[in-house]
């Protein structure tokens, strides 16, 4: 099939000892040409195709397929393949290892790290569904835009999103100086305890908005904003323009948006919650970036490890369905019972027929199976040629 897009693997140190070249094999490898050798679990990996049997295993052919491509080039190899995982580089389990750690798996590089090992105390487990390596957030700097507003957490001790800084004021954190507005709570608390605003100066206000020049480089009016305008004053749209187009046309990059707020880096991992990647931008710039950095996989909500289980659950209850039932409930009642009566007489012939080798201890032959479909067909045909009778 190639590279697949998510499955599960197994490096063999048996045929590929630390010195050699790494190597992945997949599941079924792993039991049909690998079944007596020692392996190290990977569990999942992206875009990888099984290389067993290639050019890396010297004196080993695959028995499931033997023609294989020398190498594949598309496959992304790293200490995992060896044995070892995060950046301490120790196996797992670790027998010398004796702090109870769990180990994490980085939804980028796709690296297992201890928990310890992070920079930062990892949430609870159900309170993340993906992780962030230091390294990778490193690479991918413009998550760090995003992780004020999606990430579940940021710093030591702190387990929820960045809230919004209401006062204007500016601090330095670590070199990073923070500006911030008033929320728009305390916006209406000012309005109320300096009266009530006059509809007229609303309205003025508005249509001088309209008709000054925008200023905003990445910022476009909502789109609600300019239908109520519109409809509002149609005639001063008139006078003002004969064209009137709407800014909220423009698409609108929400990368940009998050940036040209404060937000903090920090020397850490960080955690996500479930559908954080739906939230991630997709315009043309944003797609391309993701393109350079070879990350194009982080707004496919199906390249998670839980979309690959959730398939792997609904296959399983797929297999595990009775296809008779699956086809008895879609006839009506005269065909069931007549499906019933046929499945009937199948499985008590074939049952007698097989009989007839277990008693004698002979093995059934390709030819034996034939010959009784054979028969049962030709019987079936001689009870249908009769004539019918029915009750009036």
């Amino acid at each position: 099939q190639g590279a697949v897009k998510r499955q599960a693997l197994y490096a063999c140190s048996t045929c590929t000892p630390p010195g050699a070249e790494p190597a992945g094999i997949c599941l079924a490898c792993s039991y049909e040409c690998h079944g007596t050798h020692r392996l190290f679990e990977l569990y999942t990996k992206r875009n990888f195709r099984c290389d067993c049997g290639n050019s890396k295993f010297k004196n080993l052919q695959c028995k499931l397929l033997p023609e294989k491509g020398k190498v594949n080039s598309g496959n992304k190899y790293n200490d995992n393949f060896y044995g070892l995982y995060c950046t301490c580089k120790r196996p797992y389990p670790d027998p010398e290892d004796e702090i109870p750690d769990e180990m994490i798996q980085c939804i980028v590089c796709e690296d297992w790290f201890h928990g310890r090992h992070l920079g930062a105390v990892p949430p609870e487990s159900g309170d993340f569904h993906e992780m962030v390596c230091q390294a990778c957030m490193k690479r991918c700097h413009f998550l760090w835009a995003y992780a004020s507003q999606l990430a579940v957490f940021l710093f030591v001790g702190m387990y929820l999103p960045v809230p919004p800084l209401t006062k204007a004021s500016s601090l330095e954190d670590e070199g990073i100086v923070l500006k911030v507005e008033e929320s728009e709570e305390q916006k209406k608390e000012i309005k109320k305890e300096g009266g009530v605003e006059h509809p007229d100066t609303k309205e003025e206000k508005q249509l001088e908005q309209f008709n000054e020049p925008s200023t905003s480089s990445g910022s476009a009016c909502p789109e609600s904003y300019c239908r109520k305008f519109i409809q509002k004053f149609p005639m001063e749209v008139a006078e003002t323009t004969s064209e009137f187009s709407c800014e909220c046309e423009e698409p609108i990059c929400k990368l940009k948006e998050l940036q040209s707020k404060p937000f903090v880096k920090k020397d850490t991992a960080t955690f996500w919650p479930s559908n954080w990647r739906s939230k991630l931008c997709t315009c043309e710039d944003c797609l391309k970036m993701y393109s350079e950095l070879e990350v194009q996989f982080l707004t496919d909500e199906c390249d998670t490890v839980l979309a690959y289980e959730n398939k792997g659950t609904s296959d399983q209850e797929t297999e595990r369905r009775d296809p008779l039932m699956d086809t008895l409930n879609s006839m009506n009642r005269v065909q069931q019972v007549e499906l019933i009566c046929e499945y009937n007489d199948l499985k008590t012939e074939l049952t007698d027929y097989l009989r007839r080798f277990a008693d004698e201890g002979t093995v059934v032959k390709r030819e034996d199976i034939q010959h009784f479909f054979e028969e049962f067909q030709s019987r079936k045909r001689r009870r249908t040629n009769r004539m019918q009778y029915y009750c009036s």
